[in-house]
């Protein structure tokens, strides 16, 4: 199992995101209880947010991130990043178990 960094880079006027963001907290809220989202939030420069996310690959982690009402209405796109976890504090551990949904 991999961890991916999600940079989400908003591609429209910020009153346009504003917008969709109810439906967009929904889509994180359905895969926060699958477990596959860990965290996220918005930058504070405000053009985007950043989301971590388990998956089996990248190319799975961007199917699920395709379904994102940001990304079905051209709000948004993500740059999915992954990464090898190799140091962590120890109560991040149980987010590195294997994982399934």
């Amino acid at each position: 199992m991999s961890v991916f960094l999600v940079l989400i880079h908003y591609d429209a006027p910020a009153e346009e995101v504003a917008k969709l963001r109810p439906v967009h907290r929904e889509f994180l809220q359905r895969h926060y209880a699958t477990g596959r989202f860990v965290c996220s939030g918005p930058r504070v420069d405000g053009v985007g947010g950043v989301l971590l996310s388990r998956g089996a690959s990248a190319d799975e982690v961007a199917a699920v991130l395709r379904e994102d009402p940001y990304a079905l209405q051209g709000l948004a796109h993500h740059e999915v990043i992954e990464f090898n976890v190799v140091s962590h504090d120890p109560r991040f551990a149980a987010f590195l178990t294997p994982w399934r949904e």
